[in-house]
C-alpha cells in the first residue's frame, strides 16, 4: 500500500466528509496543505482578509447548509485570531471543524516563531481540541472530529496539526466508522418524562412555550409549529428562537427578555406552565432569577444535560434532542383550553403593542418594513447592537426568511462576514447584512472577498454616529456621559469644550465603491424603497446601503440589567 503524506490524508479526509468549501487563511505551517488544495477541484477553498471574518464565514455557512464548518489557518497568530469566532459558535451551537498549523514536535514548547498553545487557549470555548502528535492517528482524529461537532449539542472542535506529523507518510486509509469511548451523545426522548410534562400541560390554564436557538438548530420549526396549533398554547421565543414558529403565527406573542415585548414578559410571569424547549435560560431573558416565571411549573427539554437547571430549577427535565422531542409530542399532545389566557395576552398586547411611534424622519423601523415587503424569500444577517434587537423585533421570520446572528456571545463584526458565509452556503437566496456603523468596520475588509467571490449581499449600514447600544445605557443609566461611544470624535470628546464635532470618518459609500462594490446612501424615508430596488438588481457585487439614523434612537422595551421582567422601561 502506498504511504501518502498527513497533508494528502488531510484533504482525502476532507472529500470524505462531503465538505465543499473550506475557509482558509494561509501560512508558514500550513503551505503544505495549501499546496494539496491547489491540486484538487473538488473543494472550493475561500479566501477571506482576516482569520476573525473566516471563521465568522464558516459558522454562518453552517447554520445556513446544516453542513459543518471548516476552517484553516497557521499556527499562532492565525490560530489566536480564531478565538472570538470558536466562542461564538461555541455559543449558539454551531458546528465547525478548526484546523490550525502549528511548529514541528520538537519545537513545542521552545518559544518559537509563531507557537503557541491553542488547543490550551480555547479548551474552555470548543467543545473538542487537541494536538495531533502521531501521524497514525490523524485520520482517526479527523473523522472523530467531524462527528463530535455534528453530533449531540453541535459545536467548534479545533485540530492542532504540528508541521513535521502532516509532513510525515503514513497509510492512506481513512476510518469509516466511529467509536470514541465515553461520547455517546443521547438524542432519544424519554417517553416517561415526556408523557408527565404533557400530562402537566392539559392541566394548565395558562400554558405557554417558550422555544429557543435549539428549536431552529434542529430544524423543528414546522413541527413545533404544528405543536402549538394543535394544543392552541401560546408560544414566546428568545432572540435565537425567533423563527421557530412564523412571526406573524396568531399564536406568536414576541421575544422574551431585555428587549422583548410587553405582551410576551408578562406572560412568562403570569403563565401557570411554562413548556421551554431549548433554552439555557441565559440572562437576557430571565432577568432576576428568582422572580422569573414564580407562578410557573417549568419543563425543560435540552440536549444538554448541564444546561438543565443549571439557572433556573426545573420540575421536569427531559433530556433529548428538540427535533425528536417536538416529533414525539406532536404524536401525544391535545387541544388545551387556553381561549380566557389568549384573550388576556391580546388585552396585553393592545395595552403595549410592539410598535416606534410615527414620524416623518427615517426610523429603523421604517427600514426593516421596507425589507419585509420587497423580499418573499430571504436570509437575514444581523451585526451586534441596537440594530440587531431592532431586527429581532420587526424583522418577518417564516418557512422562507431566515435570521442568524450572534446571539450568546454576543460578537460585533459577526455580521458582514456571516452574510458572505451565508451566501456561499445558499446561493440562490438573497441575503441582507443589518448592521451597525461600529460593527460594520470590524470586518469591512471582507469587501474583498465579497467582490472576488461576486457575491451580490445587499449590506444595511444603520449609521448614527455612534456605539448604539451602550450610548443608551449611557443615556438612561450614566447620566448622558457618552464616553468612548461618538464615532464621529475622540474618546472623551465633549461638547463643552468648543470644538467642532469632526466630519465623520470613514465615507463608506466611498469605501465600498473603491474595493468594486456599489454603495447608496439614504438620508429620508422616502428614499428606502428605491435603494433597495436597486439594490436587488445587482447581480455580481454587493451593495453597501448606508441609512443615516437619528442617535436618539432608542431599542425599547428594556429591562435595566438585574431588573425583572415585570420592570420595562416602555419608552
Amino acid at each position: 500500500m502506498r504511504k501518502i503524506s498527513g497533508n494528502k490524508l488531510l484533504v482525502k479526509a476532507l472529500k470524505e466528509e462531503g465538505v465543499d468549501t473550506v475557509f482558509g487563511y494561509p501560512g508558514a505551517c500550513t503551505i503544505d496543505v495549501s499546496d494539496e488544495l491547489y491540486k484538487q477541484d473538488d473543494i472550493r477553498v475561500i479566501l477571506p482578509r482576516h482569520e476573525q471574518a473566516l471563521v465568522h464565514e464558516a459558522d454562518a455557512y453552517a447554520r445556513i447548509t446544516g453542513k459543518v464548518g471548516v476552517c484553516l489557518v497557521t499556527s499562532g497568530p492565525g490560530a489566536t485570531n480564531l478565538v472570538t469566532g470558536l466562542a461564538t459558535a461555541n455559543y449558539d451551537s454551531v458546528p465547525l471543524v478548526c484546523f490550525t498549523g502549528q511548529v514541528a514536535r520538537h519545537l513545542i514548547g521552545n518559544d518559537a516563531f509563531q507557537e503557541v498553545d491553542i488547543v490550551g487557549i480555547t479548551r474552555s470555548i470548543t467543545k473538542y481540541g487537541v494536538t495531533v502528535r502521531n501521524r497514525e492517528d490523524l485520520g482517526r482524529i479527523i473523522k472523530e472530529a467531524f462527528y463530535i461537532a455534528s453530533t449531540g449539542k453541535p459545536g467548534p472542535v479545533l485540530i492542532d496539526l504540528p508541521k513535521d506529523v502532516m509532513a510525515e507518510l503514513g497509510s492512506p486509509e481513512y476510518p469509516s466508522e466511529v467509536n470514541i469511548r465515553g461520547y455517546k451523545p443521547n438524542t432519544n426522548v424519554h417517553i416517561g418524562q415526556l408523557k408527565r410534562a404533557i400530562k402537566m400541560l392539559n392541566k394548565a390554564r395558562c400554558p405557554l412555550f417558550l422555544a429557543g436557538g435549539g428549536v431552529n438548530i434542529a430544524k423543528a420549526n414546522n413541527i413545533f409549529t404544528e405543536v402549538a396549533e394543535k394544543t392552541n398554547i401560546p408560544v414566546v421565543t428568545t432572540v435565537m428562537g425567533r423563527g421557530a414558529i412564523p412571526t406573524k403565527h396568531p399564536l406568536f406573542v414576541g421575544n422574551l427578555g431585555m428587549h422583548g415585548c410587553y405582551a410576551a414578559n408578562m406572560a412568562v410571569s403570569e403563565c401557570d406552565l411554562l413548556f421551554s424547549i431549548g433554552t439555557r435560560f441565559n440572562d437576557r431573558i430571565t432577568g432576576k432569577l428568582h422572580e422569573f416565571a414564580p407562578s410557573a411549573k417549568i419543563v425543560h427539554i435540552d440536549i444538554d444535560t448541564a444546561a438543565i437547571s443549571r439557572n433556573i430549577h426545573v420540575d421536569i427535565p427531559i433530556v433529548a434532542d428538540a427535533g425528536e422531542a417536538i416529533n414525539k409530542m406532536q404524536e401525544y399532545v391535545e387541544t388545551c383550553d387556553t381561549e380566557k389566557w389568549l384573550n388576556k395576552i391580546h388585552e396585553w398586547q393592545g395595552e403595549h403593542p410592539l410598535d416606534m411611534k410615527p414620524r416623518s424622519e427615517m426610523g429603523p423601523k421604517d427600514i426593516i418594513d421596507e425589507m419585509n415587503r420587497q423580499f418573499e424569500e430571504l436570509i437575514i444577517v444581523t451585526d451586534v447592537g441596537q440594530h440587531q434587537m431592532f431586527a429581532a423585533q420587526y424583522a418577518e421570520i417564516t418557512a422562507k426568511k431566515k435570521m442568524i446572528m450572534s446571539g450568546g456571545l454576543g460578537t460585533m463584526g459577526y455580521g458582514f462576514p456571516g452574510g458572505i458565509g451565508a451566501k456561499l452556503g445558499s446561493p440562490g437566496t438573497p441575503v441582507v447584512v443589518i448592521s451597525g456603523d461600529g460593527g460594520m468596520q470590524m470586518n469591512i475588509q471582507e469587501f474583498a472577498t465579497a467582490v472576488l467571490e461576486e457575491l451580490p449581499i445587499i449590506v444595511c449600514v444603520f449609521n448614527n454616529a455612534y456605539l448604539g447600544m451602550v450610548r443608551q445605557w449611557q443615556k438612561l443609566f450614566y447620566g448622558k456621559r457618552y464616553g468612548m461611544t461618538n464615532l464621529r470624535s475622540g474618546a472623551l470628546f465633549r461638547r463643552t469644550d468648543g470644538k467642532e464635532m469632526p466630519k465623520y470618518t470613514p465615507d463608506f459609500v466611498k469605501l465600498a465603491e473603491s474595493y468594486g462594490a456599489r454603495g447608496i446612501r439614504v438620508t429620508k424615508k422616502e428614499e428606502i424603497s428605491a435603494a433597495f430596488e436597486k439594490a436587488k438588481k445587482s447581480s455580481k457585487v454587493p451593495t453597501l446601503v448606508e441609512f443615516i439614523i437619528d442617535q436618539e434612537e432608542l431599542v425599547y422595551p428594556m429591562i435595566q440589567p438585574g431588573g425583572t421582567l415585570e420592570e420595562m422601561i416602555m419608552g
